[in-house]
């Protein structure tokens, strides 16, 4: 995201790596969908002066007790096809320099993202603490 919100700068690490991030981002946001249309309970309560900012991350209070709810919310306001694009994009941008490149916004994709991705450990991090 770095590089693709940068003109005139581009990766200069091998481009098979570039290539393995986006196909981990598009399985990333399809392993999210198919949470979103899970029914297990993952919300739970904790007071919030136990609450620790470090682990809640980008998530609301409300978002940390049931991170299914960034989820619904991602794929509220976009679709699979629209999350693909957005990566592609962000890639397509990361590969080399531009200087006049059309733009898309990328921003409230990548913060859907970074959310997920808060909220996929936090799910992780619940299911490591149930099972033992």
């Amino acid at each position: 995201m770095i590089y693709a919100g940068k003109k005139k700068t581009a990766i200069n690490e091998d481009s098979s790596k570039i290539f393995h991030f986006h196909q981990a981002l598009r399985s990333f946001v399809r392993a999210c969908y198919a949470i979103r249309l899970k029914e297990e309970k993952w919300s739970i309560t904790i007071p919030p002066e136990n609450r620790s900012s470090l682990i809640q991350a980008s998530l609301s209070d409300e978002e940390y007790l049931n991170p299914t709810l960034v989820f619904r919310k991602a794929f509220a306001e976009y679709s699979i096809k629209d999350f693909d694009y957005h990566i592609a994009i962000a890639v397509y941008f990361s590969m080399g320099v531009f200087k006049n490149a059309g733009e898309s916004n990328l921003v409230n994709t990548y913060i859907y993202l970074t959310k997920m991705l808060d909220a996929a450990h936090l799910i992780l991090e619940r299911r490591i603490q149930k099972n033992q």
